[in-house]
């Protein structure tokens, strides 16, 4: 068996489409009107065909207990560019506990969307700060060659 992407409900297939690649820069892999993949392998499903395929089953909005992924090392920008399109925020630009940089908003249907910086930039953003590599490997519990290799992968951009 294979896991192939999540699948999200969505109420207006074009305004959700708009929000994803506009805003989000996602790009369309597959469309079939109302079932679109896009490439990072997640899709949206026109609410009404998707109830026909679960036997009218209602469609509940706003569970709060899934979210969709997104990496960005530039957070802030982002941010910003959300707040320019009038998105609602589940919170503000804050930093995990172990220091990732993290934003989480609702799309028009009000699915809970994470934008956060890789890690990768975030070991490099610590080390920018002054933060060892020992200490910064203690922080976010990943192995000290694997911060050290993220270090020197962004010292070369």
């Amino acid at each position: 068996m294979k896991f192939i992407c999540p699948l999200i409900a969505v109420s207006d297939m074009e305004r959700s489409k708009r929000f994803y690649q506009d805003l989000l820069n996602q790009k369309v892999k597959y469309d079939f009107g109302e079932n679109v993949t896009f490439e990072g392998d997640f899709a949206i499903h026109l609410d009404t065909h998707f109830q026909s395929l679960i036997n009218q089953k209602p469609i509940r909005q706003e569970g709060h207990n899934f979210e969709l992924y997104f990496e960005y090392d530039d957070v802030e920008s982002a941010v910003k560019r959300l707040q320019d399109a009038g998105v609602e925020f589940v919170h503000e630009m804050r930093e995990q506990p172990w220091r990732q940089r993290v934003v989480r908003f609702y799309d028009p249907d009000r699915h809970i969307i994470e934008i956060g910086e890789s890690l990768e930039y975030l070991c490099f953003r610590l080390s920018k700060e002054g933060t060892s590599p020992d200490d910064i490997s203690k922080t976010i519990g990943l192995p000290l060659e694997f911060v050290t290799a993220s270090i020197q992968r962004f010292k070369k951009e």
